[in-house]
């Protein structure tokens, strides 16, 4: 790994910075207008309620990308893995190992705490993504398709019968 190159898990105070990745992503993805996410709320469930934890890659000790990661649980496994949510590396810094190293870390991390596997999703026309997940022998999950309720469909359900 580069010497240049450290990790540290974010703050409390380091918010504001998550949020602006997080902009930077759905930019990136051409989800911005889908983005709803403010500092309090990021404060709140990832700081105060610990839902989710995020690490920064620095290099010459700069925050120049974060991964936003939660526990999931495997009932086949019979334990917890890591999930990452988001992984962004700002991109006058991509191509320079961080990406791989980030994903690295996250693996040491998931090992680290006796998980059974790390696992993300990736849109379909990311191919620079998908050729690099492939390139660390990530697995594409075949037969799956994910399927999400939110907005007026998820509270539709929770309280019809």
């Amino acid at each position: 790994m580069d010497s240049k190159l450290k990790f540290r898990f974010a703050k409390k105070e380091d918010t504001g910075l998550i949020l602006n990745f997080i902009k930077r992503l759905a930019e990136y993805e051409k989800m911005l207008n889908e983005v709803v996410a403010t500092e309090d709320l990021l404060k709140e469930w990832i700081f105060e309620k610990g839902k989710a934890e995020v690490i920064f890659p620095l290099y010459d000790r700069k925050e120049v990308g974060f991964a936003l990661f939660f526990h999931n649980f495997s009932t086949f496994l019979g334990r917890s893995g890591i999930y990452l949510e988001d992984l962004f590396i700002l991109e006058e810094y991509r191509n320079k190992g961080i990406g791989k190293a980030t994903l690295k870390e996250l693996a040491k991390i998931t090992v680290e705490r006796g998980c059974g596997r790390l696992e993300w999703s990736c849109l379909d026309w990311n191919k620079p993504s998908i050729d690099f997940y492939l390139s660390l022998k990530a697995v594409p999950m075949e037969g799956w398709t994910v399927y999400r309720l939110t907005g007026k469909n998820l509270i539709n359900m929770a309280e019809n019968n």
